[in-house]
């Protein structure tokens, strides 16, 4: 029998550990992983392991811009086998993203076959497709052979990986990042490669340069599907400050003619991760729920460009109100969470702002050309030493060939005559006959020259920093150059625009726009007739009933009831009756009560101010939209006294007011002096002895004084004797001044 002490030899022991914190261990391991080796991007080349590796992968089989395709599937083979140990398909779809345009600013993988569209359909079988390297792409890798980055072992040890690209492309900023690590998680927006550029530019010529300064050069994200990005330029400049925020993105849109006054709508540009099928399926929904009064169909009309047609229900309502309406309940308006969290260095995760990200992408250049030098130099001083031996052999040609010929072994006599290196020893031992040519020494020899020229040049380039910045400004206008705004990859696709001003989208906005004409007749029906009827236009009432006001307006008009009580209230012109039959009683529509009476009928148009007075005299001005009341008992605006009433609802236009008394007295005086309140009694008009006002009207004093005497008008331009203060008790009127005290006869 085996003893047990024996038989845990060679194991490490058993020892007892808490769940807490044996979970704890785990899930640490578990999440340093996550977000290490999959889900943030490193701040240096904007890659997550997984695109580094295919991109390594793709340049390993020789798959750059100027190379044939291969199919994906050998490429996901080799990723897999050799630097990736996931599932085929995590690795095939981040190859597909990274080859669709309308997911990536500027791809880095040319697909060739179905690789997906905007509709949010797959891509075909990797078996299917076939793809190869971008010239974007080729600089992100540009001097990887060269020791420009340090690599790693792959997970079986059998090769090795680069840790980061050289990355001669600014790539975290133009094609963003998004990931979903345990605890954080990173949504960096895509920008313009041109506008990085002039960024890079200027915080090598001024690295002290402000972030409203580098904002100027590069006011906000360039998403690959355009759309208008409306956002407050401070929230811009806070969200590129701290590194997070929030930015609202809509669908550009355009608006086509049809003729005779109709119209449709055009999206042409949609906002970014928003699938077109998917939004389109969402506004079908709000149609059959009929969410969207303003809209009559919605339809995909789009080819190789993108096109979606929005109808509207009738050509009265303005584009603008049916835009607004569809920003607000669809996709067509989205905001996207800026979280600029990455690997600073490829191992410490942290939230950074703008111009932190555009430093740590210098640095990184800075330490690529310092390696690549420090590796030219290198190999510039192995070539010399191996030229300088050749020169060896040319000046003592016979003496070198008799030593290799009688020696047996030359190598160590070689050293030994000349005192050369191993190198150069070897070097001069493998040299071919035709090398010992005249013309092949004069080459050799302007060779050496250049070298030694080239490797002062870099070594005086390694000893100044200043002049490192101004390489480094140089491959970055380069870059500019090659992928700016002056080539069709490098435009500018997403616009920059003000917030927008925000749109009434109240029921009443949401009405559809035609003129109507209110009638109210003399026992107090109402209803609303199609089209502004003239004055002296036949409109039929029952028996016994007349017209007590006719009011031409628009469906979306609130129209305002005023009643000798002071109490106004609002009818929605939309929601009258029409005009077949008698209409429909007013005490129907709005809470009347059985001894009050209507005295007033006007539109509540925006800036309109209304006289108020009583017929006792007193008065106030008031804003039309102070009256508007959304409960069917209406709005108490005037308070009059005991035995008062309501009897003048007049608009305030003009500079002063004229007032007349019962008592056959005019009076005129200014318009300020009326003060504007939002309900009350009101102040004294005019004074009288006895009796109340008679009638009331705004004038223009300049104009003079107007009223109708049968059929002739009559004015009175000099009013000086009229002319007074509020509250004054006036004179007789002018001469031939109806005399039932009326202004309009």
């Amino acid at each position: 029998m085996t003893d047990d002490k024996s038989s845990t030899a060679g194991r490490d022991p058993i020892r007892p550990v808490g769940f807490e914190e044996a979970l704890s261990e785990r899930y640490l391991a578990y999440a340093l992983s996550t977000i290490m080796a999959r889900s943030l991007p490193d701040v240096r080349d904007g890659l997550k392991p997984v695109h580094r590796r295919l991109l390594f992968a793709m340049r390993e089989l020789g798959l750059n811009p100027r190379a044939g395709f291969k199919k994906c599937a050998r490429v996901v083979g080799d990723v897999m086998g050799k630097f990736h140990p996931h599932g085929d398909a995590a690795i095939y779809d981040a190859m597909v993203r990274l080859a669709q345009e309308f997911a990536v600013r500027y791809p880095l993988v040319e697909g060739q076959g179905n690789f997906g569209n905007i509709d949010g359909d797959n891509a075909a079988a990797m078996r299917y497709t076939e793809a190869r390297l971008t010239a974007v792409a080729e600089a992100l890798l540009d001097g990887i052979d060269q020791d420009t980055v340090d690599f790693r072992d792959t997970y079986d040890g059998e090769g090795a990986e680069p840790i980061v690209l050289p990355a001669a492309f600014p790539n975290l900023l133009a094609n963003g990042a998004q990931g979903i690590a345990v605890g954080m998680a990173t949504n960096i927006p895509p920008h313009n490669a041109d506008e990085i550029c002039r960024a890079l530019l200027l915080l090598i010529k001024n690295p002290d340069a402000s972030l409203a300064q580098v904002l100027k050069l590069m006011p906000g994200p360039d998403f690959p599907t355009g759309g208008v990005l409306t956002e407050d330029a401070d929230k811009i400049t806070q969200t590129y400050a701290t590194g997070r925020g929030s930015l609202r993105l809509r669908a550009r849109w355009e608006l086509e003619d049809l003729g005779r006054g109709t119209w449709q709508i055009i999206i042409t540009e949609i906002p970014y991760q928003v699938q077109k099928s998917r939004l389109i399926e969402r506004v079908a929904e709000l149609l059959e729920n009929r969410k969207l009064p303003l809209l009559a169909d919605i339809r995909d009309e789009s080819a190789e460009d993108l096109r979606v047609v929005l109808v509207p229900r009738t050509r009265m309502i303005p584009p603008e109100a049916l835009m607004e309406s569809m920003f607000q309940q669809t996709e067509l308006e989205t905001r996207f969470g800026v979280n600029m969290n990455v690997l600073d260095g490829g191992t410490v995760p942290r939230l950074m702002g703008l111009i932190e990200v555009l430093k740590a992408f210098l640095d990184h250049r800075l330490e690529v050309l310092q390696r690549r030098t420090l590796f030219r130099l290198g190999q510039i001083a192995h070539r010399l030493e191996v030229l300088a031996g050749y020169l060896i052999v040319y000046a003592n040609m016979d003496e070198v060939i008799r030593i290799i010929r009688e020696s047996d072994e030359p190598k160590p006599a070689l050293m030994a005559r000349w005192d050369l290196t191993e190198v150069q020893a070897d070097a001069i031992l493998n040299m071919r006959l035709r090398a010992l040519a005249r013309l092949q020494e004069i080459e050799i020899r302007q060779e050496h020259d250049a070298l030694a020229a080239e490797q002062a040049e870099l070594q005086a380039l390694l000893a100044d920093e200043a002049q490192q910045w101004e390489n480094i400004a140089g491959q970055i206008a380069e870059t500019r150059k090659k992928f700016g705004v002056k080539t069709p990859l490098g435009k500018r696709r997403t616009l920059i625009a003000s917030a927008p001003e925000a749109i009434d989208l109240t029921d009443e906005a949401l009405v559809e726009r035609e003129p109507l004409t209110v009638v109210v007749s003399e026992q107090g029906w109402v209803r609303a007739l199609k089209g502004h009827l003239a004055p002296d236009a036949e409109v039929k009432y029952k028996d016994g009933d007349g017209e007590k006001f006719r009011l031409p307006c628009q469906s979306s008009d609130k129209v305002l009831l005023f009643t000798a009580s002071g109490r106004v209230h609002t009818l929605a012109a939309d929601k009258l009756p029409g005009g077949r039959g008698q209409g429909e009683p007013l005490r129907l529509l709005v809470d009347l009560a059985a001894d009050d009476s209507a005295i007033a009928l006007l539109v509540a148009a925006k800036e309109l101010v209304l006289i108020l007075a009583s017929s006792d005299g007193r008065g106030f001005r008031i804003a039309a939209d102070a009256c508007v009341a959304q409960t069917k008992t209406g709005r108490q605006v005037m308070n009059p006294a005991a035995g008062a009433r309501l009897v003048f609802v007049v608009p305030a236009v003009g500079d002063h007011i004229a007032v007349i008394g019962e008592n056959r007295r005019l009076l005129v005086f200014p318009m300020h002096q009326l003060p504007e309140m939002s309900r009350g009694r009101g102040v004294m008009l005019q004074r009288y002895k006895d009796g109340g006002v008679s009638d009331l009207t705004t004038i223009v004093l300049e104009e003079g004084l107007a009223w109708q005497a049968g059929e002739r008008t009559r004015r009175e331009t000099d009013l000086m004797p009229w002319l007074g203060n509020r509250a004054a008790a006036g004179r007789q009127p002018p001469h031939g001044f109806p005399r039932d005290n009326k202004f309009d006869g």
